[in-house]
């Protein structure tokens, strides 16, 4: 559901209006999205199939009442059938939607970021290249298959951001979001959400999973991949977040994913360019 720059939310199906993913009978479809032709932010809304939907360039971010998830390039985040979500892509954005028919693939339950190999990524495109309607094309529906094989196979990454409805987590997370260089400890937060620091602790713990710390380190991985991926600095990314140097941040980094910011994005994208006809 996309809407093109300038036009209404009732124009959002524009982008594929001929494969309305809710009409049409199919073990699986793909289409792609320039987002340079697009609004950024896709509002919330739902699928009865489950959705892949895989960065090809830039950045999107899908967000859930439970959590958020960002998806950089060649990652894919899973939406299972059923599940309102809604999507903000960086304006550089080139992206592939696959859409799964339910009980098509044993593939998970809730939504998760998917590492996406490149053998996987080469299918999902030549999906999007052919009609929608393929019925009866032996070929593609032998690759739908071998595709949807190679789908449940793929690890899941942490790049997710637990979210609450708690009303005390809500503010904290709308602050730091806003200014992620914020760095105010939690005893400040808990005087500033009228709570002894005690009992936002465990709040936070009970409402996320994850302490604090853990947490606004969560946060900070999560936009600085957004950032990133729309082409910012290091050095701008680090600073917009409020690290000391753009080494500490890169240490961050580097602990959360395993490599640096620039061997990251460089091993995903360098020889993967999106084709676009």
């Amino acid at each position: 559901m996309i809407s093109k720059s300038g036009q209404s939310s009732e124009a959002l199906l524009d982008c594929y209006a001929e494969c309305d993913p809710d009409s049409l009978d199919r073990t699986a479809f793909a289409v792609r999205l320039d987002f340079s032709q697009y609004k950024a932010e896709v509002p919330l809304h739902q699928h009865r199939q489950g959705q892949l939907v895989m960065a090809l360039h830039g950045a999107v971010t899908c967000r859930t009442e439970n959590a958020l998830w960002i998806v950089p390039p060649n990652c894919g985040v899973w939406i299972p059938g059923g599940i309102l979500h809604s999507n903000q892509a960086t304006s550089n954005a080139h992206l592939s939607y696959l859409f799964v028919e339910p009980g098509a693939a044993a593939l998970p339950m809730e939504c998760c970021t998917l590492s996406v190999s490149p053998m996987l990524r080469e299918m999902i495109l030549r999906l999007a290249d052919v009609p929608v309607d393929f019925a009866g094309n032996e070929r593609i529906e032998r690759l739908v298959r071998v595709m949807l094989d190679e789908l449940v196979q793929m690890p899941i990454e942490a790049l997710s951001l637990p979210a609450s409805h708690h009303p005390k987590i809500n503010a904290i997370t709308a602050a730091l979001t806003d200014d992620p260089s914020d760095r105010r400890t939690l005893a400040d937060w808990a005087a500033h959400v009228a709570m002894s620091e005690r009992s936002l602790k465990r709040l936070m713990v009970e409402e996320t999973g994850l302490t604090f710390g853990r947490w606004r380190r969560q946060l900070h991985l999560v936009i600085a991949l957004r950032e990133l991926a729309s082409g910012a600095s290091v050095q701008r990314v680090s600073s917009d977040l409020g690290y000391e140097s753009p080494t500490a941040f890169i240490v961050m980094f580097k602990k959360a994913l395993g490599t640096t910011p620039a061997r990251y994005f460089s091993s995903q994208s360098a020889d993967r360019s999106p084709r676009f006809n």
